[in-house]
């Protein structure tokens, strides 16, 4: 008897049954093609059919439970889906199986085709997400590669000292001093092709060179390493800007926007130092003990204390300071209209302009760090000139620093002062 493998199905037949009584599998067999012999015809005679592999092997799956049996009948078929209905629907008219009463119900027709073709679908999904997570980037990708290929390949050496650079430098005006190799390749793969590394912490005699020719920056990392490779660049270059990334960050690790936001953050070379100072000021107050560690006033009123006798001689002296008339300095027509000119350039921006006695911008600092970076400073101040309202704070630092002028929006302050007072009144 030929039979037909499920494999090679189009349908199957599923069909549960009923039976009063115990049989066995054979049984049903038999039932199923002695009661639908004849019934359909030749053509779909159920013996004929199997003997041609048109109909698969009927498996019968029974279960016997206090004298009744129930079961399953699935019955394969290649046959088109009219015909297997058919077959299907004989099935029902079976109502006695060996000496019991039996009641088949066909359950469900299921199209294998459809089975295969939505394991086929499913599949092919895994099968897609996987190629392209893994094996097929998309044109950005392939694009952003190629990119960055080209870039690297444009790093050069630059100078007799063969410092990595970017391929821009003899053809830009400003220049952007980096501390290393990879500093100079992040850069390259941003799209920065301006920039060159010391390639350690001592400057090469080509970085004071271009120094003279060009607008310099320098971008360092956010470490103490970044603060003294400021502090040695600017001692020996011409620098006129400074930058550095993010606090803990390194120039090689920054994202594109996190480049452009450091180099936009730039400040004057001149405020860099400043602010340097003043915080090397700050810690030298918070850690340090010894004299040798005190600013220049701190050491002449650690002198004077020990001169003077700490209890009747300091109320004394004290006491003068408090009753002495303010000093004032006559101020020219040329001094009048830089500080007049100066406190308009600042209005609105919160910070301060740091003169010495030559009239000259030692930088520029905001309001919150102006004390801080005077004491600092010593008595190199000759007048400060800021946006703000002068306070009684503010005219104690000045009067310690021998600051001669304090030019401010308008003053708090109330009492006689050594340090001369300006508002935007006198102007």
């Amino acid at each position: 008897m030929g039979k037909i493998s499920p494999v090679a199905a189009k349908y199957i037949v599923h069909a549960d049954i009923d039976i009063d009584g115990v049989v066995d599998r054979p049984d049903v067999i038999g039932a199923i093609f002695g009661q639908t012999e004849g019934l359909l015809g030749t053509e779909l005679e159920l013996r004929e059919l199997q003997r041609s592999g048109r109909i698969g092997r009927i498996e019968v799956n029974t279960d016997t439970r206090s004298g009744k049996t129930k079961g399953e009948i699935i019955i394969p078929s290649s046959l088109d889906k009219a015909e297997t209905a058919i077959v299907a629907a004989a099935m029902e008219i079976i109502q006695r199986i060996g000496p019991c009463n039996a009641k088949i119900k066909v359950t469900n027709i299921e199209d294998v085709r459809i089975s295969k073709r939505t394991f086929v679908v499913d599949r092919a999904k895994e099968l897609l997400k996987l190629l392209i997570d893994t094996t097929m980037p998309d044109s950005q990708e392939l694009a952003d590669e190629v990119a960055y290929s080209v870039r690297v390949m444009e790093i050069q050496e630059y100078g007799k000292d063969r410092l990595p650079a970017g391929p821009a430098i003899d053809e830009s005006d400003d220049i952007i001093v980096v501390e290393g190799r990879a500093d100079v390749l992040n850069f390259l793969k941003n799209g920065i092709k301006n920039s060159i590394a010391m390639n350690g912490t001592s400057v090469p005699q080509t970085i004071i060179d271009l120094s003279r020719k060009k607008e310099l920056t320098i971008c360092v990392d956010g470490d103490r390493g970044g603060e003294l490779i400021i502090k040695e660049l600017t001692g020996v270059a011409d620098v006129d800007f400074v930058c550095r990334a993010p606090v803990g960050k390194e120039i090689e690790e920054l994202t594109k926007k996190e480049i452009h936001q450091t180099l936009r953050a730039k400040v004057a070379a001149e405020q860099a130092k400043l602010e340097l100072n003043g915080k090397s000021g700050r810690s030298y107050d918070r850690k340090e003990s010894g004299p040798q560690k005190y600013s220049r006033n701190q050491r002449n009123d650690t002198r004077n204390d020990n001169r003077n006798d700490r209890g009747r001689n300091n109320q004394r002296q004290d006491s003068r300071q408090q009753k002495a008339p303010p000093r004032k300095v006559k101020i020219s027509n040329e001094e009048k209209e830089k500080f007049k000119g100066m406190l308009e350039d600042l209005i609105g921006t919160r910070g301060a302009y740091i003169l010495d006695k030559d009239m000259n911008i030692l930088g520029k600092v905001p309001l919150t760090e102006l004390e801080t970076t005077v004491k600092s400073l010593g008595s190199g101040v000759y007048a400060i000139v800021f946006d703000g309202s002068v306070d009684k704070s503010l005219v104690d630092t000045a009067e310690k620093s021998r600051v001669q002028f304090l030019v401010g929006m308008d003053s708090k302050f109330k009492g006689n002062a050594r340090t001369n007072i300006l508002t935007s009144e006198d102007f």
